[in-house]
C-alpha cells in the first residue's frame, strides 16, 4: 500500500481506536461510529480505504482523482474510497481523514466528544 503510514496517523487522533471484526476492514472508529476503512482483501491486501466527506467535496474529488470512487459498500452520497495504490496525494488523504474524523466527531453530543477527546464540554 502506497500509504503505510494510516494507521498510525489514525490512531495518534484523540479518541480513535480500531475495529477488526467485520468483513475484513481495518475500521477506524470514534465511540461507536466508523469514519474510516481499509478494506482487506482475502490475503489482506488493502483494495480501498474509504471515508466520509460532505457530498460536494467527495463528488468533486471523484471528478478530478480517477482513483477516488463512491464509497464501497456503503452510502454512495456521504462516503468515498480511495485506491490505496492510486494517485491521490499524501496531503489530500490526510485531509480527507481528517475531515472524515471531523465529520463524525461533530455528529456526537457535546458530552461523547469531550469524552472521547478529553476537552471540556
Amino acid at each position: 500500500m502506497k500509504y503505510p503510514w494510516i494507521n498510525d496517523y489514525l490512531l495518534g487522533k484523540p479518541g480513535v481506536t480500531r475495529n477488526d471484526e467485520n468483513w475484513n476492514w481495518q475500521r477506524y472508529m470514534l465511540g461507536d461510529k466508523m469514519f474510516a476503512a481499509v478494506c482487506l482483501d482475502e490475503a489482506n491486501i488493502p483494495y480501498y480505504i474509504t471515508l466520509k466527506l460532505e457530498p460536494v467535496e467527495g463528488e468533486a474529488l471523484r471528478r478530478q482523482y480517477p482513483d477516488i470512487h463512491p464509497g464501497h459498500y456503503m452510502n454512495k452520497l456521504h462516503w468515498n474510497s480511495v485506491k490505496p495504490d492510486g494517485d491521490v496525494p499524501e496531503e489530500l488523504l490526510r485531509h480527507m481523514l481528517d475531515e472524515s474524523y471531523r465529520l463524525i466527531l461533530k455528529s456526537l453530543s457535546k458530552k461523547k466528544q469531550a469524552e472521547l477527546t478529553g476537552e471540556q464540554a
